[in-house]
C-alpha cells in the first residue's frame, strides 16, 4: 500500500511539473524560472512526507491546468483536489544546507540584522528568521538599511538585472513644437488710399482695375476742384508779387489740399493754374479697390483707390489661452500654405496681441514674412508650427526620469554605492523628450531613467514597513 501511495504522489508531482512547464512555455517565462520549477518539483518528490498546512487553493483532480480558490467540481461531478501549504510549489528554493540549518543572525563583526520582513511586502516583521505560509523565507533588514526617508540600497548585481540606467540633470532650454491654425493677411502698414481732401469732379480715370499691379507715381485720376483752383491762383499771385516777406500762403493751401508736388512745380514754372489736377499712386502695389468713376462728384475724404504693397505679408495664428505663457517674441516659426504644399516659409513671432477672444479663448500672434514673388495672397489658410518655451536656462532631465502618479511627481537620485533616494520634484514644461525640474534636484545630480518604477515601488514598500512594523520587532 505504501508503494502504491508513493507512486501516485510521484505521478501527481510529475504531472504538475509538466503542466507548469507547458504553462510557462505558453506565457514565455524565462528558462531560469522553468528550471527552478523543475528543481522544486524534484525536491518535493525526494521526500515522502504527509501534506500539512492550510488549504491554499484547489486543482483539477486529473492534473489539468485548472485551479480555483473555492471548492468546485468538474463537469462530470468530481471535486477539485485541495492543495495544502506544504504541497504548494515555491520558486524560492532553499539550498540543501539551508534546509538543514535555519538562517541565523550573522556573527559579530559582520552586518547586524535588525529584523526580518515579509517577502511578499505584507506589513509583517519578525525578530527571528521564519517562513511565511508559502514557505518563503523572511528577508533580513541589516543595520544601515533602516532609514525613514524612503531611500533604498540595491546591489550592483540587482541593478544590472533590473536594467537600471542613469543620466545627469543638466542646465538647458525646453522647447516644444505646437501646431496652430493661421491665415495670411496684408501688412496694415503697407496699405494706402487715394482720396480727395475737397469736393471735386472726376474728369477721367486711368485704365486700371482691381487686382492690377501699379507702380509708384503712376497717374490714376484727373479731377477739377474749385478750392484747388483758388489756391493755385493765390500761389501765382504770390509768385508775381515777389514780396520778400511773403509767407507763401498759396503754396501752403495747395499742399494742404493734397496737390502733388509735380503739379505745384508746374504752376511755379508756368505761372498758370491748370483746370484739372492729376492724382498719382502713392506706392507700388496691388489695386485692392477702385471706387473712382468718370463723371462722379467725389465728396471730401471719399476713397478713390485702395492700394496694398504685398512684398511683405503677415501670418496671424491663434494660440490657446493655456499655451500663451510659453509663447515668446522672436520664437522660430515654420509656415506651410495648404494651397502650396511644396513650399515652406520661415519666420519669427513679431507680436503677441494683448487680447483674448472671448468666443474661442485664444490669443493671436503675428509672424511677418517676405513675399517678393507674390505667392502669398490675403486670406490664405496656413499651418503654423512654433516652438513654445521661455528660452531661459533651467534644470532638465529626460522625460523617463519623472514618475508621475497623479498626486505627486518623483525623480530617483543615484547617491552612489548602490543607494537611491526618491525626491519629490516640481515639473515645469516638457518638450523634445526633456522635462523641466523647478524644485527638488539640481544640475549635476545623477537621476535614474530606466527601472525607476521598480526602485520607487521598493522605496514605498520600505516606507510602509517602517511605519507599520511593530516597535518590538526592531532592536
Amino acid at each position: 500500500m505504501t508503494r502504491l501511495t508513493s507512486a501516485l504522489v510521484l505521478v501527481a508531482v510529475i504531472a504538475a511539473a509538466g503542466t507548469g512547464g507547458y504553462w510557462a512555455s505558453e506565457k514565455d517565462l524565462p528558462r531560469a524560472v522553468i528550471a527552478t520549477f523543475s528543481e522544486t518539483a524534484e525536491a518535493r518528490t525526494s521526500v515522502n512526507v504527509a501534506a500539512t498546512g492550510a488549504v491554499i487553493y484547489y486543482r483539477h483532480p486529473d492534473g489539468l491546468p485548472e485551479y480555483s480558490g473555492n471548492p468546485v467540481k468538474t463537469p462530470d461531478g468530481r471535486p477539485f483536489r485541495p492543495v495544502l501549504a506544504s504541497e504548494d510549489v515555491s520558486f524560492n528554493v532553499a539550498k540543501p544546507e539551508d534546509r538543514k540549518t535555519p538562517e541565523k543572525p550573522e556573527k559579530s563583526g559582520a552586518r547586524k540584522v535588525l529584523y526580518y520582513r515579509n517577502p511578499m511586502g505584507l506589513p509583517d516583521t519578525s525578530p527571528t528568521p521564519k517562513k511565511d505560509g508559502m514557505g518563503m523565507d523572511y528577508l533580513p533588514v541589516y543595520d544601515g538599511e533602516e532609514t525613514n526617508d524612503g531611500s533604498v540600497t540595491i546591489s550592483a548585481g540587482r541593478q544590472q538585472l533590473s536594467g537600471v540606467k542613469t543620466a545627469l540633470a543638466q542646465m538647458g532650454t525646453i522647447v516644444r513644437p505646437v501646431q496652430l491654425p493661421g491665415t495670411v493677411q496684408l501688412d496694415e502698414r503697407r496699405i494706402s488710399v487715394l482720396s480727395t481732401r475737397t469736393e471735386a469732379f472726376v474728369e477721367s480715370v486711368a485704365n486700371v482695375t482691381t487686382g492690377d499691379v501699379i507702380a509708384e507715381g503712376q497717374p490714376l485720376v484727373s479731377l477739377y476742384a474749385r478750392e484747388i483752383t483758388t489756391a493755385g491762383i493765390q500761389y501765382v499771385n504770390d509768385l508775381n508779387a515777389a514780396v520778400a516777406n511773403s509767407t507763401g500762403g498759396g503754396r501752403v493751401r495747395l499742399e494742404n489740399l493734397g496737390v502733388p508736388e509735380k503739379a505745384i512745380t508746374d504752376i511755379r514754372d508756368t505761372r498758370k493754374v491748370p483746370t484739372s489736377i492729376t492724382l498719382t499712386a502713392p506706392r507700388r502695389g496691388v489695386v485692392l479697390e477702385r471706387a473712382a468713376v468718370e463723371g462722379m462728384m467725389a465728396a471730401p475724404g471719399a476713397v478713390l483707390f485702395r492700394i496694398a504693397d504685398t512684398s511683405h505679408v503677415w501670418v496671424i495664428a491663434d494660440v490657446p489661452e493655456y499655451e500663451l505663457e510659453a509663447v515668446r517674441k522672436g520664437a522660430e516659426a515654420t509656415i506651410k500654405i495648404r494651397s502650396l504644399p511644396d513650399k515652406e516659409f520661415k519666420g519669427k513671432v513679431d507680436l503677441v496681441y494683448p487680447e483674448i477672444q472671448s468666443q474661442t479663448r485664444t490669443a493671436s500672434i503675428r509672424i511677418e514674412l517676405p513675399n517678393p514673388d507674390g505667392l502669398l495672397l490675403a486670406n490664405m489658410y496656413a499651418d503654423v508650427e512654433i516652438a513654445l518655451g521661455k528660452g531661459n536656462q533651467v534644470v532638465t532631465v529626460p522625460d523617463s526620469a519623472v514618475i508621475d502618479s497623479g498626486d505627486r511627481q518623483v525623480v530617483i537620485v543615484d547617491k552612489g554605492d548602490g543607494k537611491f533616494d526618491p525626491r519629490n520634484v516640481k515639473v515645469g514644461m516638457r518638450g523634445d523628450g526633456m522635462a523641466e525640474i523647478s524644485e527638488g534636484i539640481s544640475a549635476g545630480d545623477k537621476v535614474v531613467v530606466s527601472a525607476n518604477f521598480l526602485i520607487d515601488a521598493e522605496s514605498n514598500l520600505k516606507s510602509a514597513l517602517n511605519a507599520l512594523a511593530p516597535s518590538e520587532a526592531k532592536p
